[in-house]
């Protein structure tokens, strides 16, 4: 099926969501001054859920009430929230968030890769293949190859980013069977569950040595949790009815830029060259898999050579 059209609205949409998103590494780095990286989790997830279940009751709906139903939500928050969210919060305590951003934007890669194995109408071609080569290229740059030689602090954490991509991945895959459930009922579901998993594990194991409660990390907080979360899906899910799957992966090559706009003006990170080349490389390896680049350039050469031919 051909990728919708996208129209101004879309584009605002998608830059708008884009930035919210850019601004959940932002808030994290501000609020691990102070909180753990599971606090600071929890806190998020039970803002959005809160936040987002208002919005379900709003419009109307109703959550599910099938046990089955709210098992897959479960799994869904396990994939798609409370596990990414704690590797790249306790990834971001060790790396800055531009770093931490990049290597998230693998997820498309590793959706592509698992789903070649795990489904059976997605299977891997020849463009997605070497999309899938280029972009892990560009992690490999990223990362560096003495990785494969000494385990650093800083390896492990940027590891723990790709676990997270990974998880996002699965979850893009296993959320397929939610497919007859409301976008927003279905995204609210996996925050309850997710802070139904998170809260106990806060509260059983401690909130740890707090810092000093300042306005600004409790800005970032509440910022994380109504903005990043909350207020993003349900921007995700009306670009997805408005522009389509596709349009919405956009998304992925406009978040690391914001993320690491924010780091140099706010937060005094100054990225590595290996970081921005390892950018570049992973976004030529999406471009590949997405396609669209490839064929406007196709349709431009065919276009060119029928203007030039007698």
């Amino acid at each position: 099926m051909p990728a919708k059209h996208m129209t101004v609205a879309a584009w605002g949409l998608l830059i708008l969501l884009a930035a919210v998103w850019a601004g959940s590494f932002f808030f994290v780095e501000v609020a691990l001054d102070a909180l753990t990286p599971m606090v600071v989790v929890t806190c998020r997830v039970l803002l959005g859920a809160v936040v987002l279940y208002g919005y379900v009751r709003l419009r109307g709906s109703a959550m599910p009430r099938d046990l089955a139903t709210w098992g897959s939500l479960i799994v869904m928050g396990a994939l798609n929230n409370a596990l990414p969210f704690s590797l790249i919060v306790w990834a971001q305590s060790g790396i800055e968030s531009g770093t931490a951003a990049i290597l998230n934007a693998t997820t498309p890669l590793f959706t592509v890769l698992l789903a070649h194995f795990l489904t059976c109408d997605e299977r891997l071609n020849v463009h997605r293949g070497l999309g899938v080569v280029i972009g892990f290229f560009g992690v490999a740059i990223l990362i560096g190859p003495g990785v494969l030689q000494t385990v650093t602090a800083g390896s492990i954490h940027q590891i723990a980013v790709l676990a997270a991509a990974c998880s996002y991945a699965l979850a893009g895959l296993y959320g397929r069977r939610l497919r007859g459930l409301d976008p927003a009922v279905a995204a609210t579901g996996m925050l309850v569950g997710s802070s139904a998993m998170m809260v106990p594990l806060v509260l059983g194991w401690g909130i740890g040595e707090v810092a000093s409660l300042s306005v600004a990390v409790v800005a970032a907080v509440v910022g994380l949790g109504v903005v990043s979360t909350a207020l993003a899906y349900v921007l995700y899910f009306r670009i997805l009815a408005l522009a389509g799957a596709t349009n919405l992966l956009l998304v992925t090559f406009l978040i690391p830029p914001g993320v690491l706009l924010l780091g140099v003006a706010f937060l005094g990170e100054q990225p590595s060259p290996a970081a921005l080349a390892g950018m570049a490389v992973i976004f030529a390896g999406l471009a590949v898999i997405d396609g669209r680049a490839g064929s406007a350039l196709l349709r431009a050469i065919r276009r060119k050579r029928a203007l030039q031919s007698p």
